[in-house]
């Protein structure tokens, strides 16, 4: 099965085309894996639709993808009175049929009290709607994040925003490839089942009660509006959805609903917080990828990462370039077609961060292009080290 999504909106879909197969499995004599000031406790993930309890109450589950990155990890909570489910996986035939099969092998007669959503992006939110109806009970999720995906699935049929056309015609794209871009509009339905009319909204600091336990909501943004972090500080337990990946960086794009926003900014300052509010024992639950420990070492780890991309860029606009002028030095690759939104929002994002900083500025030609350049007189100084081992993406799809 292939989705064909339209691109404003690849870069509200985590990863679609890297995989993880080279480094989602470890195996050690020795004790827990190692790698990068990262320790991995859990040798292997469970197979597909297979359950693996991480700690007494908190099982994992991983369902499938239909993309090169072929894998999500979920949550299910498990109470004394039923269960609540984090993040559903994508709305296709086949995760139905796992979660119809893991909850009535493995919690019969348990009822489902609630879904939690870490963000809109349809690999985690794409069975919310499902499960809630099916269940009759809520879905949470942080306010931005429910009504960003309400505008999206709104779009379902709807023209192309002209501003739009303009945004990635600035970007320097061709016209053969915004008209390839208008053929795809609109298409976020096709992942995520209708949501609930209403919803529970979680926010930043709030404490969230299941069963005996308490879990403390820590939003994000960058790679998402009000990305949703929950933390058990009883046991050290953090599911980090997509904010802290141990292998891969998320995707942190511009997009042309918000074109002055500086998701970077956000980003970065997310990365930063989030130690702050964590204990560096906590167990990391990631939505792909292994479960760690070293949040501080993995933080640190991806703000280097986009420091050295923002490197990269400023050499690459020491005369005035067009943002896909950038993309070779950026990702130090051709960019595929499947990849141009992707490539192009982070490319801006890195731009726009820059120009944020008061470091670079763009000028639009009488074509409607955005020519990006250095402030004169202007210097990138990188804060701290930049050396260290790479992220394993150059990639723009994360």
């Amino acid at each position: 099965m292939r989705f064909e999504w339209e691109p404003t909106l690849a870069g509200l879909i985590m990863t679609l085309t890297q995989s993880l197969a080279a480094s989602d499995t470890h195996s050690t004599t020795d004790g827990p894996l190692r790698s990068k000031g990262l320790t991995y406790p859990f040798a292997e993930a469970p197979a597909a639709g297979q359950l693996h309890w991480v700690a007494e109450d908190v099982a994992w589950l991983r369902l499938p993808l239909p993309f090169s990155l072929d894998h999500i990890n979920v949550w299910i909570l498990r109470n004394e009175t039923g269960l609540v489910i984090v993040d559903t996986g994508l709305n296709t035939g086949l995760t139905r049929s796992l979660w119809t099969e893991v909850l009535s092998e493995h919690f019969a007669g348990v009822a489902v009290e609630g879904v939690i959503a870490t963000h809109l992006h349809p690999d985690h939110l794409g069975l919310a709607g499902w499960l809630c109806e099916s269940h009759d009970c809520p879905l949470w999720m942080s306010r931005t994040e429910y009504l960003t995906a309400r505008m999206l699935l709104g779009q379902t049929g709807a023209s192309v925003p002209e501003s739009h056309v303009a945004f990635y015609q600035a970007a320097g794209w061709s016209e053969a490839q915004l008209s390839a871009w208008r053929q795809g509009y609109g298409q976020f339905s096709r992942g995520v089942a209708p949501l609930p009319d209403q919803y529970c909204r979680l926010q930043d600091g709030q404490g969230l009660t299941i069963g005996q336990e308490t879990w403390t909501v820590i939003t994000g943004g960058g790679h998402s509006p009000e990305h949703v972090c929950l933390y058990r500080s009883a046991d050290g337990l953090l599911i980090g959805g997509d904010q802290v990946l141990p292998h891969i960086s998320s995707n942190v794009s511009l997009w042309p609903t918000e074109p002055e926003a500086d998701p970077l900014g956000e980003w970065l300052d997310s990365l930063t917080r989030l130690p702050e509010r964590v204990a560096d024992t906590a167990l990391v639950l990631p939505s792909h990828g292994l479960p760690y420990v070293g949040l501080k070492a993995r933080s640190e780890a991806l703000i280097r990462g986009h420091h050295r991309r923002l490197a990269r860029i400023w050499s690459a606009i020491e005369t005035p370039a067009r943002a896909t002028d950038t993309f070779e030095a950026v990702f130090r690759r051709a960019i595929r077609d499947g990849e141009l939104s992707l490539a192009t929002g982070e490319v801006l994002a890195h731009l726009q961060y820059l120009v944020k900083q008061g470091l670079a500025l763009a000028c639009r030609d009488g074509s409607g292009v955005s020519w990006w350049s250095r402030v004169p007189g202007a210097e990138f100084v990188p804060p701290g080290d930049l050396s260290g081992p790479e992220e394993s993406r150059d990639d723009p799809s994360h």
